[in-house]
């Protein structure tokens, strides 16, 4: 359903003009060089249609740091987040209050014209999720379901250049997803570990 159409008979739907609890947004996280300069190295990535179990989607995506397979349903170490993607961590950790260190994954994705992102919520075995948007702007969009047919909702155009956070209640309560962008679009998305996957991990 897109962002102005009407609930499904029998479905309620209440719009928020607030947004979700635990939710940032800063529209210039990056000057219009920066911006370019990262979208040139992304375009040198080897970027991959995205699998989710046995479906491909039309995004194109790269791990680094961790992985999480949904095939074997873990999560496991990636390749290392590249050098050139260190000082956009920094500044996405800077704006997101967390220690760059603590961002141990980026997902870098290429969403061509006409893609989407369903709805859902990150894994669990994540924890703070921050993404960074290049190129062209997107609608996020958020829902909570308030009854068994009702739902809050949320949305906001995400520019390019902005960068957003989730953490807390938009993390763990609330669903988001991106109808079908109308332009090339790339994002970079940072996350840390929840703190139950890193007690795991010490055991």
């Amino acid at each position: 359903m897109s962002p102005h159409s009407a609930p499904a008979p029998g479905r309620r739907s209440s719009r928020s003009a607030a947004p979700p609890e635990g939710f940032r947004y800063l529209s210039d996280l990056l000057a219009p060089e920066d911006e370019s300069g990262l979208i040139a190295r992304i375009r040198e990535l080897p970027l991959k249609e995205f699998e989710f179990q046995g479906y491909i989607a039309k995004r194109r995506v790269v791990y680094y740091g961790w992985q999480y397979s949904y095939g074997e349903r873990r999560l496991g170490p990636a390749e290392a987040i590249p050098e050139f993607l260190l000082p956009l961590r920094e500044r996405a950790a800077s704006f997101a209050g967390l220690a760059a260190a603590d961002l141990v994954q980026a997902l870098v994705a290429e969403y061509r014209r006409g893609t989407p992102i369903g709805w859902h919520r990150d894994k669990p075995m994540f924890g703070d999720v921050v993404g960074v948007s290049l190129l062209s702007p997107c609608v996020l969009r958020f829902r909570r379901r308030t009854g068994p047919s009702s739902w809050e909702r949320h949305s906001l155009t995400a520019e390019p250049r902005s960068a957003y956070l989730l953490s807390g209640p938009a993390r763990n309560e609330w669903e988001h997803s991106i109808p079908a962008v109308a332009a090339l679009r790339y994002s970079v998305t940072f996350r840390t570990l929840a703190k139950e996957t890193i007690e795991t991990m010490r055991r």
